[in-house]
């Protein structure tokens, strides 16, 4: 399955947890079709029709994460316009409640399709080398992000 046909040229709702334990926060490394290239990025993904945004984001951490997750506050939102690529993606804070931190896979691609490579935890100075995506993470995260919005 090409990653671009599936996320390209519609709306898509993502939603994404910033799990941060012992001053370190963990990370995704995928390959985005946004940009092509490699990318560490919060676990997260698309709301499917029906779902809440919480809902969502305990599928979604525990595909990618192998970890069952308490959701707290929304943190974020951005959207993102690059064609083909449009979405609207909501950050939350979150607590592992059960399991251990282990990359998973994601069902909408193949086995040999996988977009996921690495799950990590970062500190904060370890981000700033990274190529990290959405740039809050770096600039605002750990200044206290709360109820920050990057709306084109």
């Amino acid at each position: 399955m090409n990653s671009e046909s599936v996320y390209s040229g519609k709306l898509r709702i993502r939603v994404c947890g910033l799990l941060e334990e012992q001053e370190k926060l963990l990370l995704v490394k995928i390959h985005s079709p946004v940009s092509n290239s490699e990318v560490w990025i919060p676990p997260g993904g698309g709301v499917n029709f029906g779902e809440s945004l919480k809902e969502a984001l305990k599928r979604e951490f525990q595909e990618e994460t192998n970890l069952e997750i308490k959701v707290g506050e929304l943190l974020h939102i951005s959207e993102l316009i690059e064609p083909p690529f449009h979405a609207m993606e909501f950050y939350f804070s979150v607590k592992a409640i059960k399991g251990d931190a282990e990359l998973g896979s994601d069902p909408e691609h193949s086995k040999d399709d996988q977009l996921l490579k690495e799950l990590r935890f970062f500190t904060h100075d370890e981000l700033s080398k990274l190529s990290c995506s959405p740039a809050f993470i770096i600039k605002d995260y750990w200044n206290g992000l709360k109820g920050t919005y990057s709306l084109k």
